[in-house]
């Protein structure tokens, strides 16, 4: 499985389509964001946007640039990441792509008869060879770093509604055979906020480079603090060098608790890297961003206002879906 950074053909972005998931802001809002990001990806590499049918015409007016394609393929929602293939390559460079079983994330979100379906869809618009898994996997659980090791959290991967039953072991061996990694890191959890993934390992760690990962960390007394503690004690003792970042802005949505705004839920495109900031703390999201340019000096960082991302449950990351170069 390639790293996030690997060359990319072109980046999948799915467009918003249910009202109901936009808690706080809206799908007007959310589209007006989707738009946002697809012009910031799209001035890196192609973009693919997938939308319902009904909502194509609408989607090509909205993101009307050169380097933008939409199709119509049956969503119930944008979080692609999650919903959508991952393709791997091999060693003459043929792809395929895994699509893994898909359940609205513990069956929390419905429906997602669709989604469940998209993958398929997508393989066969980009002519790639499926491989179809009964194991449940959001492509949000998992990172990589292009050299053998794969990290997600043990509050997500192991928990009950998603592989009930599924040893830890099993769960290895698959990711190993579907994946073509060699060791699983298992961190402890995600963020305490993240209560609609079950602790996505996206909204936490960035592999940087083979061996080398950003991790989000948390100051003592905060809920974050002691889960992030153990996760950087098993980043290291897989020999993995640790950056972390602290930053972390928070903002209130109507009728529930804060939300959080991970920053590491950024998108490496061809030459670049989208940021999602808040909005909320103008000097943070620039703290963050000059942070981030250091550690990724070769690649033109830029933040793209995502606050509504976050009300929806999720952040950049999560509704861009990369294909890499055959």
């Amino acid at each position: 499985m390639p790293a996030d950074w690997e060359p990319h053909e072109r980046t999948l972005i799915a467009w918003p389509t249910r009202a109901d998931a936009w808690r706080g802001t809206g799908l007007d809002a959310a589209k007006a964001c989707h738009t946002a990001v697809v012009d910031a990806v799209s001035q890196f590499e192609p973009v693919t946007v997938v939308a319902n049918p009904e909502d194509v015409e609408e989607a090509q007016k909205l993101c009307p640039g050169n380097n933008v394609e939409v199709v119509g393929i049956p969503i119930d929602d944008s979080w692609l990441r999650d919903s959508g293939p991952i393709i791997v390559t091999g060693a003459e460079g043929e792809r395929v792509g895994v699509d893994f079983d898909f359940n609205g994330w513990g069956d929390r979100f419905t429906p997602y008869e669709n989604d469940r379906k998209v993958s398929t869809e997508i393989l066969k618009l980009l002519g790639i060879e499926r491989h179809a898994s009964s194991l449940v996997l959001e492509g949000g659980s998992i990172v990589v770093d292009g050299s053998g090791l794969l990290a997600t959290t043990e509050q997500c991967l192991l928990n009950e509604n998603r592989n009930l039953d599924t040893p830890r072991g099993d769960l290895e061996r698959a990711l190993q055979e579907l994946l073509g990694i060699d060791d699983v890191i298992w961190l402890d959890q995600g963020l305490a906020e993240d209560a609609d993934t079950d602790g996505h390992v996206d909204n936490i760690c960035a592999f940087l480079a083979p061996g080398r990962a950003l991790l989000q960390t948390a100051p003592p007394g905060d809920p974050n603090h002691e889960p992030m503690v153990r996760n950087r004690e098993r980043l290291e003792a897989a020999g993995v060098e640790v950056e972390t970042l602290e930053l972390l802005p928070r903002a209130a949505r109507s009728g529930s608790e804060d939300v959080v705004i991970p920053y590491l839920n950024f998108y490496m495109a061809n030459g670049g890297a989208v940021v999602p900031t808040a909005g909320v703390d103008p000097d943070m999201d620039e703290e963050a961003l000059g942070f981030l340019r250091s550690l990724m000096p070769g690649r033109e960082v830029i933040g793209v206002p995502a606050l509504t991302l976050a009300f929806g449950g999720g952040g950049i990351h999560c509704i861009t879906q990369q294909v890499p170069v055959a």
